[in-house]
């Protein structure tokens, strides 16, 4: 009765074993498929940033060219970013 009741619960230990095992290689994919997608979007990114700063340098010299001052189209764009946000912020409080 002893050795029955043993080899039982031995066999569903290995049972459970099993599973986990089975679950962490599962996870295990899922991890290797994800830092690919990891990988690939900072790819992306990184080439995005290149034609973002190629795009900039490009508008800066028509520019100047123009006789545009860059810094100060900048700052104001950012003053009215912020009165934006500050207005929006203005009307979710009330």
């Amino acid at each position: 009765m002893g050795l029955g009741s043993t080899a039982k619960k031995i066999q569903k230990v290995a049972d459970i074993a099993e599973e986990l095992y089975s679950k962490v290689n599962e996870l295990k994919s899922q991890l290797q498929e994800l830092r690919g997608t990891v990988e690939e979007t900072n790819d992306r990114v990184d080439e995005l940033d290149r034609e973002l700063a190629e795009q900039r340098a490009l508008l800066e010299a028509v520019a100047e060219e123009q006789g545009i001052d860059v810094a100060t189209v900048q700052t104001d764009a950012l003053i009215d970013d912020a009165e934006a946000a500050t207005d929006t912020d203005a009307d979710d409080t009330a």
